[in-house]
């Protein structure tokens, strides 16, 4: 058998890792083996380097989320903190309102745990996404494509603030009927998730 890569030349030996056929001039010997140029090279350079993450840490991230705005502050994300700092004086100027029915304001107590639960888990979450070098995760992620949800949500507050300075929410129908706004929400993000995406 001829050699691979000449192919007038008697071959004289085998690559041990590929098995291509070598003559005198193309076989490398290392410890008693021969090996063609390509193989050896392979075998000399190894594996390539993993990636380092870069990135905030999605620990530190998770604690600092805790304190209202400084998570999204920390993951670069400063209009998702400032969104963050307003919804939560907004939660404790509700809680503390003294026009508020009890339970009305059984019902934000318990929006006002669920936001102080999900600040340390939305930084957490985008804090490990940047780290990987994905799109940020949440309700009120920044960047090219991202809906501006946070605006959204500021304006609801604004109305509702506005509303209250003019007594409009003491109406007892205001109170009763406000789950309608929920369930309004709920049909809009099942009606968004059954439309093809483009």
């Amino acid at each position: 058998m001829n050699c691979a890569v000449h192919t007038d030349i008697q071959a004289t030996g085998y690559c041990r890792n590929c098995g291509k056929a070598l003559c005198a001039q193309c076989a490398r010997e290392v410890r008693g083996a021969l090996y063609c140029e390509e193989c050896l090279s392979h075998m000399m350079t190894g594996p390539a380097p993993a990636a380092v993450q870069s990135g905030p840490n999605p620990g530190l991230a998770c604690a600092l989320g805790f304190i209202p705005g400084l998570g999204a502050v920390y993951n670069g994300e400063y209009v998702k903190g400032l969104i963050h700092v307003v919804i939560f004086g907004g939660l404790i100027a509700m809680m503390s309102s003294d026009s508020i029915p009890n339970s009305t304001l059984a019902i934000v107590i318990v929006l006002f745990v669920a936001f102080c639960c999900y600040m340390p888990i939305e930084a957490y979450r985008t804090a490990r996404a940047k780290q990987l070098g994905e799109k940020s995760p949440g309700l009120f992620s920044e960047g090219e494509g991202s809906k501006p949800i946070g605006a959204y949500v500021l304006i609801v507050l604004g109305i509702l603030f506005l509303l209250g300075t003019f007594g409009l929410l003491n109406s007892i129908y205001v109170w009763r009927f406000w789950p309608l706004a929920l369930i309004a929400f709920g049909a809009f993000l099942i009606w968004k998730r059954t439309q093809p995406r483009t």
